[in-house]
C-alpha cells in the first residue's frame, strides 16, 4: 500500500508540470493531446511487449470481458476529460479551468459510496472539505470575474470525467500492469485524433526545443506518469485517490512560481497549506486504530 501511495503522490507531481512544459510547445491544445496520448500510449505498448503481458490481455478476453470494456471506457473518459479541460483553458484560464477540473474529487467521493460502497468517515469528509478550502483559496479570485460560460462548462465536463476515469480504472482487473493504461492512451488517442482532424489548425514550425518538450510531455509526463497513476489507483480507496489527487495543482502553483516568476498572494499559500494539510490528515488520522 505504501508504493501504491508513492506511485500516485509521484504521478500527481510529473502531471503537475504539464502545464509549464505545455507551455513551450507552439501548437494547439488538442494537438498538444493528441501528441502526449500518442507518444505515452506507444511507450507503454513497447514496455509492456518487453514484459510479454500481452497473455493478460488474451486471458482476460477469455475469463472477463466486462474488464475489457472498463477499460475501453475509461480511454473514452480519460480522453474526455483532457480535450474538455484543454478547451476550457482556452476559454476561461489555467487557474478557473484547474478549479472546475478538480471538482472531480469530490464526485469520486460520492460515487465510491455508491459503487464501492467506501463509508464516509470523518478524517476523509474533513480532508475533503478542507483540500477544497485550499483550492478555493488558490483559485477564488477568478470565480468572480467569469460568469457562467462554454468555458466553465468545459471545466465541469472535465471533472465529470475525470471521476468516471477513476471509477472505471478501478473496475479494471487482471490485465498486465503496463499494458493497461498503454491501451487507455491508445484509444484515448484515436477519439483525440479525431477531434483534431476536424478542427482547422495553422502550419507551425517546430524547433529542437519544442520537440524535446513534445518528447518528455509524451514519454515521461505521460507514458510515465499515467502507468505509475493507474498502478496506484488500482490498489488505493476512491477516497484516497481523490485527495491525494490535489497533489497536481499544488505542484502546478508551486513550480510556477519558482520556474515561471508568478508570484503567490497570502491567501494562495493558505491554500496550499490548506492542501498539505487535508491530505495529511486523510492518510494518517485513523480514528480508533490503536498503536
Amino acid at each position: 500500500m505504501k508504493n501504491a501511495y508513492i506511485k500516485f503522490i509521484l504521478a500527481a507531481v510529473i502531471f503537475g508540470t504539464n502545464g509549464i512544459i505545455a507551455s513551450h510547445i507552439p501548437l494547439s491544445s488538442y494537438e498538444i493531446v493528441l501528441t502526449r496520448t500518442v507518444l505515452g500510449g506507444f511507450f507503454l505498448l513497447i514496455l509492456a511487449t518487453a514484459r510479454r503481458e500481452w497473455g493478460s490481455l488474451r486471458r482476460a478476453s477469455r475469463t472477463s470481458r466486462t474488464s475489457l470494456v472498463w477499460l475501453v471506457l475509461s480511454g473514452l473518459f480519460l480522453s474526455g476529460n483532457w480535450l474538455f479541460l484543454y478547451e476550457a483553458y482556452q476559454h476561461i484560464g489555467v487557474s478557473l479551468a484547474t478549479l472546475m477540473c478538480y471538482c472531480g474529487p469530490i464526485l469520486i467521493m460520492i460515487l465510491s459510496y455508491f459503487v464501492f460502497h467506501e463509508p464516509f468517515t470523518v478524517p476523509k469528509v474533513s480532508a475533503m472539505v478542507i483540500v477544497t478550502v485550499g483550492i478555493l483559496c488558490i483559485n477564488g479570485a477568478d470565480v468572480q470575474a467569469h460568469g457562467l460560460s462554454w468555458g466553465l462548462v468545459c471545466g465541469f465536463l472535465s471533472a465529470v470525467c475525470f471521476a468516471l476515469l477513476v471509477i472505471a480504472m478501478k473496475k479494471v482487473s487482471g490485465i498486465g500492469g503496463i499494458l493497461s493504461p498503454a491501451c487507455q492512451l491508445l484509444v484515448a488517442s484515436l477519439v483525440v485524433a479525431a477531434v483534431t482532424l476536424s478542427m482547422p489548425a495553422a502550419p507551425v514550425s517546430l524547433d529542437m526545443t519544442n520537440i524535446a518538450c513534445m518528447v518528455c510531455l509524451g514519454i515521461v509526463n505521460t507514458g510515465l506518469g499515467y502507468y505509475l497513476y493507474f498502478s496506484g489507483v488500482q490498489r488505493l480507496s476512491a477516497q484516497s485517490v481523490s485527495i491525494c489527487g490535489y497533489m497536481e495543482p499544488l505542484t502546478a502553483l508551486t513550480l510556477s512560481a519558482i520556474l515561471l516568476g508568478e508570484s503567490l498572494t497570502l491567501l494562495q499559500w493558505i491554500g496550499a497549506a490548506c492542501i498539505l494539510g487535508g491530505v495529511a490528515l486523510s492518510e494518517l488520522w485513523h480514528p480508533g486504530k490503536k498503536g
